[in-house]
């Protein structure tokens, strides 16, 4: 069975959302933030700077989620996957016309067709690993067109989603061992130059997940590189924008003892017209580090 993820709930009646301006170091009540990470020393235990797209680091994940209206194709078909001049480009594009797409959801119902396709692809069987620091340099240029939904996070190697090709395959999200860290969200139904870090807060069944309770919305120019990180110190998360600490999760990192995959996807979140024919999520490179202790 397909589980909802990386869903966006819009904000409800008494829920803040906090924004700083990049580079800033915020300290308000509960958040812990500061403005450096600990003094360990880390090591590079994987790295991707895209001068092709390695079988061995990543593949298409092809599913149905949040109502989305595009359709997930494999193999960069229409433009959606393209490695050039060192960097992943994944797209939204939109074809002019519909077509039959062959995605499912959780129930099995498979998406009508559509004129969108976008671009998925996915660490999962291929680099999982148990804490450490994930971090990917990308861009978005002409962030907050109605619609956009780009995303760079982390999932539990557990997950019962598809592509599943291993046994142990079997736990529903966001439970242990499916759970869900969206370092980098944009939604662009809240204007552009922001994005949404996160942890799902795990409310105890399957697709019980809160996506508000834990969230931190962080401005930064979208169309510039950054460098887009999450850390595990201790029992906390620490969600990092170009190096700097924007928002400390205290004790959320003891929710994910998991080993997680990454996933890199252009999503279509609405009915909105696209005003261009493509939206484009622009990746230099994709590491994971471990601490040494």
């Amino acid at each position: 069975m397909f589980l909802v993820m990386n869903r966006w709930i819009p904000p409800m009646l008494g829920v803040t959302l906090l924004i700083f301006a990049a580079g800033t170091t915020p300290e308000f009540e509960g958040s812990g933030a500061t403005g450096a990470t600990s003094s360990n020393a880390w090591e590079v235990d994987f790295f991707d700077d895209f001068d092709r797209l390695d079988p061995q680091n990543w593949q298409d994940q092809i599913l149905w989620v949040n109502d989305e209206d595009q359709c997930y194709v494999r193999d960069g078909l229409h433009g959606t996957r393209e490695v050039s001049d060192g960097t992943l480009k994944l797209r939204v594009v939109d074809l002019g016309e519909a077509i039959e797409c062959d995605n499912l959801n959780k129930f099995g119902d498979q998406h009508p067709p559509t004129r969108y396709v976008a671009g998925r692809i996915t660490s999962k069987n291929r680099r999982e690993f148990v804490k450490g620091r994930w971090t990917a340099r990308l861009r978005v240029p002409d962030s907050g067109q109605a619609g956009m939904f780009p995303a760079w996070w982390l999932l539990g190697a557990r997950n019962n989603e598809p592509p599943v090709e291993e046994e142990d395959e079997d736990v529903c999200w966001p439970m242990t061992g499916s759970g869900e860290i969206d370092i980098f969200e944009h939604h662009s139904d809240g204007g552009p130059d922001h994005y949404a870090a996160r942890a799902i807060k795990n409310l105890g069944y399957c697709g019980g997940g809160d996506w508000q309770q834990l969230m931190h919305v962080q401005a930064t120019t979208l169309a510039d590189y950054h460098e887009y990180a999450v850390e595990w110190d201790g029992s906390d998360l620490l969600f990092l924008l170009d190096g700097e600490v924007v928002y400390r999760g205290e004790g959320q990192g003891d929710q994910f003892p998991e080993p997680l995959f990454a996933v890199l996807n252009f999503a279509k979140i609405n009915s909105s017209p696209m005003t261009v024919d493509s939206w484009t999520m622009e990746v230099d490179w994709v590491k994971h580090e471990r601490r040494v202790e």
